[in-house]
């Protein structure tokens, strides 16, 4: 009885599968958008269903003063609290004690070479196979398939997050956490959205071309952090920036079509508007979740389940709804190797997430950006050896020209900090903006990477 419900449930949802692929078929045949619009448009819209009555919800809960109105030792009572209000009225003590002691102890423990071989063992070994299966799910076919949906590859990075993330906070004693829950769903959606622009741009750019032009989001962090926290940044950050803009236009402009026949078929305006939307999504996220470290004092780790929570949710009910969260499980039951490489680029992903905050909390964001930059340069080499990209003199240059300035900017940072701290040693003030910019940088290269 099972063995035939199983086949039952196979044979429909592959009869629903091939159904929806030639109507996206015919959908995109008739119509003057491109695929990748029309999967944005629809993914917004289940999104919406998701946010829309939370919102009014949230705000009905709030105009109405509804905790007030219930029993303060209910279930209800403690729900809204978390989810709505938040607990930011509590003070933690310990806590704060224990992040001062985490500041003095920090350069202790960054003298031990072992923890820092691991932390580079373990970055550069996450994030380069999780960008070569990135590349390959997006690009190869398996069998007669090629995988599409981006969305589904980003519920399998999220999910898997989620749980490892709970785990090791129900065995690791986190802070209080004083947030209100709904806060995190602003940097989870502009995180999605940003991962899906991510995986999406692979259709129509190179790899190489996305690791450069991510590479230029400074600007758009700059400009984000002027808007959402409304910070002041030094004259060398808009240096850089413009550096890095500069490095940018070369990789994509000079670049002759003799040389390489097959980069205009790559680079298409569609990959570059798709690579505008992640860098301001992306931008966004660090600025609003280093916003809500300022003001909650929520742990790493609290901020990373948090908006797995919420990513999670959309994506999971975005899914359901569209009819394709069984048929992409369908397609990874009957292609082994995608399911493999799914998998591996999940879990790939998660432990990079777990290996940037062990380094930033044992070494600091400095130690950590260097390494993340010089990632970056082996991506792009990896992804021309084994995809066959190739790089002409100019676009060489170009990337030279953005890795130097990132360099320069890791340079010019830490001048800048070890300056700041000769002239203001005792200010428990000062000590809150660092920590706040040390998880603004964490969070930043954190989520670019998911």
């Amino acid at each position: 009885m099972l063995t035939w419900w199983c086949l039952s449930l196979l044979t429909i949802v592959s009869c629903e599968l091939q159904e929806h692929e030639s109507l996206d078929a015919q959908l995109e045949a008739n119509t003057m958008f491109p695929e990748w619009f029309l999967s944005l448009v629809q993914n917004l819209f289940t999104y919406g269903l998701v946010i829309v009555p939370g919102a009014l919800a949230i705000r009905w809960i709030k105009q109405s003063n509804y905790i007030e109105k219930i029993n303060p030792g209910g279930w209800q009572y403690k729900l809204i609290l978390s989810c709505v209000h938040g607990k930011q009225d509590l003070v933690d003590v310990e806590d704060l004690d224990k992040g001062a002691e985490g500041s003095q102890n920090k350069s202790e423990r960054s003298g031990d070479a072992k923890k820092l071989i691991i932390c580079v063992v373990g970055l550069q070994c996450s994030y380069l196979m999780w960008g070569y299966l990135q590349e390959k799910i997006m690009t190869s076919t398996y069998g007669d398939l090629k995988f599409k949906d981006s969305q589904f590859l980003v519920f399998m990075n999220r999910i898997l997050a989620l749980c490892m993330v709970s785990a090791y906070i129900n065995m690791v004693k986190q802070p209080t956490h004083k947030t209100p829950l709904y806060k995190y769903s602003f940097s989870s959606f502009s995180n999605i959205m940003s991962s899906w622009c991510q995986y999406e741009a692979l259709k129509y750019v190179s790899f190489p071309t996305q690791v450069i032009c991510k590479a230029s989001k400074t600007l758009a962090v700059i400009l984000m952090g002027k808007v959402v926290s409304r910070k002041k940044f030094p004259a060398y950050e808009y240096v850089c920036a413009a550096l890095i803009f500069v490095g940018v236009s070369v990789f994509l402009l000079w670049n002759p079509q003799e040389t390489e026949k097959n980069y205009t078929k790559e680079t298409t305006f569609s990959g570059l508007v798709i690579l505008i939307g992640y860098i301001v999504f992306d931008s966004f996220t660090s600025n609003w979740q280093g916003e809500l470290y300022s003001t909650y004092k929520m742990s790493s780790y609290q901020c990373m389940l948090g908006t797995n929570i919420f990513s999670s949710l959309f994506t999971g009910v975005s899914l359901l709804m569209e009819g394709m969260l069984f048929s992409n499980l369908l397609l990874c039951l009957s292609h082994p190797q995608l399911a493999y490489d799914v998998l591996g680029m999940s879990i790939f992903s998660m432990t990079g997430q777990f290996f940037i905050f062990y380094c930033i909390e044992t070494f600091g964001p400095v130690v950590f950006t260097i390494i993340m930059a010089c990632r970056q340069v082996l991506s792009i080499i990896v992804s021309c050896f084994m995809f066959g990209h190739p790089l002409t003199a100019q676009s060489f240059l170009g990337a030279l020209i953005v890795f130097i300035a990132i360099f320069l900017r890791i340079y010019a940072k830490q001048r800048s900090s070890r300056a700041s701290k000769s002239e203001v040693e005792s200010g428990s003030e000062e000590k809150g903006s660092t920590a706040s910019s040390t998880f603004d940088k964490l969070v930043s290269n954190c989520y670019q990477k998911m």
